[in-house]
């Protein structure tokens, strides 16, 4: 990472704070638009949590995960392979190289742009103002307007022993130090869960605990209950409605104290990684000297072209509210950056997709069963299980289920959910379907190559329409 040479004074007509995805997509877009850009990054290298310690290391250990599994599987199946050798270190340097080369990449994108990069913690100083301080010392900033893309970071809980250092959070997990023999993980939503599959792939032996009454709160049952019960065959325990009341220092491992009706009192485990969500950085960057307002919980209110309550001071990304996606931060900070040029822009997405990367993975977007009960919305509702699909089949799993939510009537895609391999690619094709106003009828009357993973969406639409052939439902239509 290279800053151009700065005074200690300067004027730029955007200033962007924060260099993960969405702060890099902004500064990219105002540069393509004509724009001076500035971008401020604490870090030696850009993509934020996203790309360097959060989405992108995850996926490259998940995949390795996922190939341990099917050559493991596969011995069912007459394929057999030994053992895995696992070498720590190169498993760190394989996945520490596609970060680099994605870190690589911005840099080239930076220059290209003629984007000003300066690595340092940036704060507030007046509602023109960012003070720097980097290796070079301290500078101020004066902008015309600016883009806040400050993220967010892992909860703490204060009770816990947090200066143990076999008390994870996400990017700890990351770190790949060690695989310890019996790993507690502390929140069963999908960071939880992932790592799960990371760990219990490298030989640990995984419990999780959830608040919840399921895995993945927020996202219907039904989708997640074929993972859960493939994980529960797997794994030493799933604690659902249990807490964790205290977690004490030992010398052999970590005590965790639990409460919940089917939760042992007390048990040791040498490693505990807390997933329990993530909080915004809005009380950390002096927003209080600019006048721009943070709510209680850190985020910063935003209208649909992500200005704050001061006209020419944008947020995006995790720091202005759920969900928090990389995904929906480039969104956002698209629209950001094309508000400034002058463009006619605005949030307007229709839904936000949503993908747990576990083992099988759940992806979901639109409306979910529960809030369109919640909301009096009647629906149909057609679901295509991965028993009857010839391509999930000859993968060797057959858990897996595709299931859509139109608006009763109209035959509206209204909503979208999918549990089994590649589901977070197959999702894409849903989301398009929303935001396109399409029907039932024009998914199921689209050809779908076959076999294969996405012709399942296409059935579960037949579902709806009553034209399955794949499936016997009696005779309707």
């Amino acid at each position: 990472m290279t800053d151009k040479a700065a005074s200690p004074n300067e004027q730029t007509e955007v200033l962007v704070l924060g260099g993960g995805p969405g702060g890099y997509t902004a500064a990219f877009r105002a540069a393509d638009l004509g724009k001076q850009v500035i971008l401020v990054e604490r870090y030696p290298v850009l993509g934020g949590v996203c790309l360097n310690v959060g989405c992108i290391p995850s996926k490259a250990l998940l995949h390795m995960a996922q190939i341990i599994h099917e050559a493991q599987e596969f011995a069912h199946h007459g394929v057999e392979f030994g053992h895995p050798q696992l070498d720590l270190d190169k498993i760190r340097s394989w996945k520490e190289s596609v970060t680099k080369g994605l870190n690589t990449g911005l840099d080239s994108l930076i220059k290209q742009r003629k984007i000003t990069l300066i690595q340092g913690s940036g704060h507030f100083i007046s509602a023109n103002e960012v003070q720097v301080e980097s290796a070079e010392g301290t500078r101020v900033i004066r902008f015309d307007n600016a883009i806040i893309a400050a993220g967010s970071q892992p909860t703490k809980i204060p009770v816990f022993p947090n200066d143990d250092p076999r008390l994870w959070d996400s990017t700890d997990a990351l770190n790949l130090q060690t695989i310890p023999e019996k790993l507690l993980i502390v929140g069963g939503g999908i960071i939880g869960l992932e790592m799960a599959t990371v760990y219990h792939a490298l030989g640990s032996k995984i419990s999780i605990v959830e608040l919840m009454d399921q895995i993945i709160p927020g996202c219907d049952k039904d989708l997640t209950r074929p993972l859960q019960n493939r994980i529960k065959k797997q794994y030493d325990n799933i604690w659902l409605e249990t807490r964790v009341t205290a977690i004490e220092s030992q010398e052999e491992g970590l005590k965790v104290s639990f409460e919940g009706s089917k939760a042992p009192e007390t048990e040791v485990f040498n490693a505990v990684l807390v997933a329990v969500g993530r909080r915004p950085n809005g009380k950390k960057i002096g927003a209080e000297n600019a006048g721009i307002e943070v709510n209680e919980q850190g985020f910063i209110p935003v209208d649909k072209q992500q200005r704050t309550n001061l006209p020419h001071i944008f947020a995006i990304g995790d720091i202005v509210g759920n969900p928090m996606l990389a995904h929906k931060a480039v969104y956002e900070g698209k629209i950001a950056a094309e508000v400034i040029a002058g463009h006619k822009a605005a949030f307007d997405a229709m839904t936000i997709p949503s993908v747990a990367y576990t083992d099988p993975e759940v992806a979901w977007m639109g409306l979910s069963e529960n809030q369109a009960k919640e909301q009096g919305i009647e629906y149909d509702k057609g679901v295509f299980p991965w028993a009857a699909s010839g391509r999930s089949l000859s993968m060797g799993r057959s858990e897996g289920m595709t299931k859509v939510l139109c608006e009763k009537g109209t035959g509206r895609i209204i909503g979208a959910g999918i549990v089994g391999p590649h589901a977070g690619d197959l999702i894409a094709e849903a989301v398009l379907a929303l935001e396109m106003g399409a029907d039932a009828e024009d998914i199921a009357l689209s050809i779908h190559p076959h076999p294969t993973l996405s012709e399942t969406l296409a059935f579960a639409t037949e579902v709806v329409t009553g034209t399955i052939t794949d499936l016997y439902l009696g005779k309707k239509r």
